[in-house]
């Protein structure tokens, strides 16, 4: 291709553009815009850290001072820190749902409630920690049991009477039979009954 026909086709060309300095300007301003954006995406990606307003310089490390006797003071041991979780630890709130330590096969009501204040007397020992050391018949025809709990403390319990995980539901000559209310959520039974006969050593 000769040099004249590569200037004619450069001056066709040129023709065809209306206004090339507008294009150049363009492109110009486009590219312009690209590298700020890039710029602003690196700033973003790996930000400086950049110091407060107001916040006080290091202090610059000054030379240990020496003693009158050319000796330089012991070095001090740095300061202890806190463990981490020492000072806000954490702590489990149940908020009423089950305590996933105990086991979901034992019997639901055998398990005190940790940290509840039990009341007083017969209501505060559950079934299972009683010990049946007698029945006794009263004037009226009717019996009731003499119950001791773990500490050694014995109680007189009648028919209806409350106790911590249920009530006594019938005394006879022989046992006690407790109706023991059932806290184990997989359990369709809400309540059963227990029975304690008196122990031979009891008699």
């Amino acid at each position: 291709m000769t040099p004249m026909t590569l200037a004619l086709i450069v001056c066709a060309l040129l023709a065809q553009v209306p206004n090339p300095v507008a294009a150049i300007n363009a492109a110009k301003d486009a590219k312009a815009k690209t590298e700020a954006a890039q710029k602003k995406n690196s700033e973003a990606l790996d930000p400086a850290p950049a110091a407060p307003q107001g916040a006080p310089k290091p202090a610059e490390q000054k030379p240990a001072e020496q003693k009158p006797g050319g000796q330089a003071p012991a070095a001090q041991p740095p300061a202890e820190q806190p463990a981490p979780g020492a000072a806000g630890g954490y702590t489990y709130d149940p908020a009423g749902r089950r305590d996933p330590f105990v086991s979901l096969i034992g019997r639901g009501g055998d398990v005190p409630v940790p940290g509840a204040v039990r009341p007083q007397g017969l209501p505060g020992v559950l079934i299972s920690e009683m010990t049946l050391k007698g029945v006794l018949r009263t004037p009226k025809g009717d019996f009731v049991a003499l119950l001791q709990s773990p500490d050694g403390k014995s109680f007189v319990g009648h028919t209806g009477d409350k106790v911590l995980d249920g009530a006594i539901k019938t005394i006879t000559a022989a046992e006690v039979v407790f109706t023991q209310d059932v806290n184990d959520p997989l359990s369709l039974v809400k309540q059963r009954e227990v029975r304690k006969g008196i122990r031979p050593e009891a008699r």
